[in-house]
């Protein structure tokens, strides 16, 4: 009903029940900040039926006419009902804790079938598997491709030492494997096994954590959503269950290891609220698990367990914690399990691989940056720009003016040496005169003759 409404748009503002009347406008003060319209050329700018902007409080109305793009929702929906939806999970724990069962009971479909209980002389393989079960459910019309992936062998063994180490293999090598189809030319067939949720099955011992629990969490938490359950819960009594949830927490906030807890928004009503709240007490969920209807005391046909002092209801919320889990798993925070795995936990890995590989990405590289900003940030590069160059140039003013000083005191000196030598010489020429002026007055001559030493030997 809701697609035959949104498809069929109003011919007229007349007949559309959501167009706007008279009364629905409103008057905007100068303090108020003006709402933002969509003009034609798809900016943000004032309609054409709205008035001039003025000083004075004005009035702006609402779209006269049905637009469509409060019909994308419905878009998207159809669009996700066409193509269905995938999801992969994991299951981790010791044999015999119920793994199979509890994801027959969520899905309410045969996945596994009844495994075979090995004899005590058979040999049960030395390492951890990893096996994969794919399925098709439907509901209601929704199709979803279901994945399992199952370790069996799993801290079954007396050293378990790297017993989580396959598994880590596995989670990196499907990340490997969806980085490499993101780096292929042709990315139209890409196939997503990634896993979404790992649900971690940790023995009703009633104690707290085993050392093999904590280092698989520490290894994985970063790789995967975990989802920690306390499997066969009826073995416990409801003061045990509460008390060792309490010590599976405290373990888990001592070793620093984040597990999936529903996120909140902030447009998240008070129901949505409540009900995040109620599946966030309950972790660890306190589960059991059974695809076998039994007739409880009140003669109800239910799926549990029959013992005799009485009936296990696997879907009553006073006797687990099956219905909050498979809540949180499928019927509410699945979309938020995926969206943890494809924007936080693989691009946490991708990063990671791409430097460690050497690869960089230049930070200014679509980098999201306020015009203004920018603008300030250009002219201060400019100033500091202009200032280098100013100082640049002081600088080879300064150089080109000491070489200048340099050579002018150079030249200086050596024309106060040739004054020097010429007042010498000006001088020695000086007392030579006056030598010779003496000499005249005094009527001797200024050189002895030549012939003045003939004529007195003549006389003689």
């Amino acid at each position: 009903m809701a697609d035959a409404y949104y498809d069929d748009p109003p011919h007229s503002a007349s007949t559309d029940p959501r167009a706007a009347s008279p009364q629905d406008a409103r008057a905007v003060t100068p303090n108020e900040p003006a709402p933002a319209y969509a003009n034609s050329s798809g900016a943000a700018g004032a309609p054409a039926h709205v008035l001039a902007p003025a000083p004075t409080p004005v009035v702006r109305r609402k779209l006269q006419s049905w637009v469509g793009f409060s019909n994308l929702p419905n878009q998207v929906h159809r669009r996700a009902m066409k193509r269905g939806f995938q999801f992969t999970a994991m299951v981790v724990g010791e044999s015999g804790l119920g793994k199979s069962t509890l994801i027959n009971t969520l899905f309410e479909t045969k996945l596994y079938q009844p495994k075979q209980i090995p004899l005590p002389g058979q040999d049960r393989g030395s390492t951890v598997e990893i096996k994969t079960t794919t399925a098709d459910v439907e509901e209601n019309g929704v199709r979803l491709k279901l994945s399992v992936v199952d370790t069996p062998g799993f801290g079954d063994y007396v050293n378990n030492d790297e017993s989580w180490k396959p598994i880590v293999d596995d989670i990196e090598s499907r990340f490997d494997h969806y980085l490499e189809q993101e780096n292929r030319v042709n990315r139209l067939k890409m196939t997503d096994n990634r896993i979404h949720a790992c649900i971690y099955f940790i023995q009703p011992t009633g104690h707290s954590l085993k050392p093999i629990d904590i280092e698989f969490m520490r290894r994985l938490h970063t790789k995967v959503n975990l989802i920690p359950v306390i499997a066969k819960s009826d073995t416990l009594t409801e003061e045990e269950v509460l008390l060792f949830k309490r010590r599976i927490l405290a373990d888990i906030a001592h070793h620093g290891i984040q597990i999936f807890s529903p996120p909140s928004y902030e447009k998240d009503d008070e129901e949505t609220i409540q009900e995040n709240e109620e599946i966030t007490g309950k972790i660890p969920f306190a589960v059991v698990g059974s695809d076998t209807l039994v007739r409880s005391p009140d003669g109800r046909q239910v799926r549990g367990r029959a013992y005799p002092w009485g009936v296990i209801e696997v879907d009553n919320e006073d006797h687990c914690d099956f219905v909050k889990l498979r809540q949180m798993l499928v019927r509410t925070h699945m979309e938020e399990l995926r969206e943890k795995t494809n924007d936080i936990l693989y691009e946490n890995y991708r990063t990671d691989k791409l430097q460690s590989m050497g690869i960089t990405q230049d930070e200014s590289v679509f980098k999201e940056t306020n015009p203004a900003i920018k603008q300030a940030e250009e002219r201060q590069q400019h100033e500091a720009k202009l200032a280098k160059m100013e100082a640049e140039m002081k600088m080879v003013f300064q150089q080109k003016v000491q070489e200048k000083e340099h050579k002018l005191k150079q030249s200086e000196e050596e024309l106060y040496a040739r004054h020097r030598e010429m007042k010498e010489a000006l001088e020695k020429q000086r007392l030579e005169l006056e030598d010779k002026k003496r000499r005249i007055e005094s009527g001797r001559p200024l050189t002895p003759e030549k012939g003045s030493k003939k004529r007195f030997g003549l006389g003689k």
